[in-house]
């Protein structure tokens, strides 16, 4: 099988396999370090090429094996074969199957859990003043952390679902990093044997089998509770939760505003859309299936007190954000499990006049480089930034 599943036009003589040592650079989004070699231009031989680097970090020395790219490309892709100067927080992988040239499940099996955590607080102070041009002495932004959540074992045994690739006679296995090749594992220790309960704070929710619902056992109730915090909702509150899945966050706001409140859900995959209907239940409750632009473009015009934006990595994006706005509500909180989504829909709603209050940072992906954020929105003018 491929070793590389895209196929594209080479763009000069390729680089695959050759080695440089080099000392690496700063984390960058994606699960990977920065690091510079020669670019080896006859025409400027101080030229250097930045190589997106995985199972390294940042102040080591190693050897850099470059795994894509060619004399044409921006940038090339790499992993640190050998380690020449170690950092402190380097430590041994506790699951065989990470490291070069085998799973892609997970980035940083190879650091202590601290720093993994410190290191996605980077990434995401890096998004928010580079795309969502927030000053980096911002306290929102300096003072920024990855919290831990209950629920996984030092890092492990928290992924209730995932994706395996079925190889007969009872054997699977896993993907290698940005190929269709298969490695094969007899026990990937980020998964949770047992699946997940979809309960939360004694409520149980109607979730299609396959259905979307936070993969780590203590996701969806730090969520609520984190959600619920930065709103504050207040009885007689209108709510509008947009990419509301199967109702999570609808139903514990439709408790605090109230039974004569108007909560609107609006969902773009059918059967979680009729299952958020059974969740989220009320006289004055109503759930639409529908792409969200699309919807809040044509329906659920009038103002709502409270937004609820969950959606998936690529954003919400402008068309969403702009009838967000239209709709005035006095506070917003986005739900983001990509940091660099999340900073471009901020610097969108500040043009807008909704500025970032609150935001705080989750650790919900262990192992990987994906963080999860939550951020509170209000009509600017209403924080004073220090």
């Amino acid at each position: 099988m491929s070793r590389n599943p895209r196929q594209r036009r080479a763009r000069g003589r390729s680089r695959v396999g050759e080695r440089h040592e080099a000392v690496v650079g700063p984390v960058a989004h994606g699960g990977h370090c920065v690091v510079r070699v020669p670019a080896g231009d006859a025409s400027d031989p101080e030229a250097t090429r930045v190589v997106f680097t995985r199972h390294a970090l940042p102040g080591e020395r190693v050897v850099v094996q470059i795994t894509e790219g060619t004399d044409g490309d921006r940038f090339w892709r790499g992993d640190a074969v050998e380690i020449l100067e170690a950092s402190a927080d380097r430590v041994a992988a506790p699951c065989p199957f990470a490291g070069p040239g085998l799973c892609g499940g997970c980035d940083f099996q190879h650091v202590a859990l601290p720093r993994q955590r410190a290191l996605k607080a980077d990434v995401v102070r890096e998004q928010l003043v580079r795309l969502g041009r927030l000053p980096p002495d911002d306290p929102l932004v300096s003072d920024l952390v990855v919290e831990r959540v209950p629920g996984d074992d030092d890092g492990l045994r928290w992924r209730t679902r995932g994706r395996f690739v079925e190889l007969g006679e009872g054997r699977r296995g896993m993907r290698r990093f940005r190929s269709r090749d298969v490695i094969e594992v007899d026990d990937c220790l980020i998964h949770r044997p047992g699946g997940s309960e979809h309960t939360v704070h004694g409520v149980a929710f109607d979730v299609a089998p396959g259905g979307f619902w936070q993969v780590h056992p203590g996701a969806p109730q730090v969520l609520v509770d984190t959600v619920l915090a930065m709103l504050d909702p207040r009885p007689g509150e209108s709510v509008l939760d947009l990419y509301a899945g199967v109702g999570l966050f609808a139903r514990f706001l439709a408790e605090r505003v109230g039974p004569d409140a108007r909560v609107v859900l609006v969902e773009g995959d059918a059967e979680a859309a009729r299952r958020a209907a059974r969740n989220v239940a009320g006289a004055k409750v109503r759930t639409r299936a529908g792409d969200v632009g699309t919807v809040l473009a044509h329906d659920f015009d009038e103002p709502f007190d409270l937004v609820v934006l969950d959606p998936p990595r690529e954003g919400a994006k402008r068309a969403v954000v702009e009838q967000v706005v239209d709709r005035a509500p006095r506070a917003i909180a986005y739900v983001a499990c990509d940091p660099a989504a999340l900073a471009r829909d901020i610097a969108l709603f500040a043009e807008h006049g909704y500025d970032v209050q609150e935001l705080r940072a989750f650790d919900l992906f262990p192992m990987t480089h994906h963080v999860e954020c939550v951020a509170l929105l209000t009509k600017s003018g209403s924080r004073l930034r220090s």
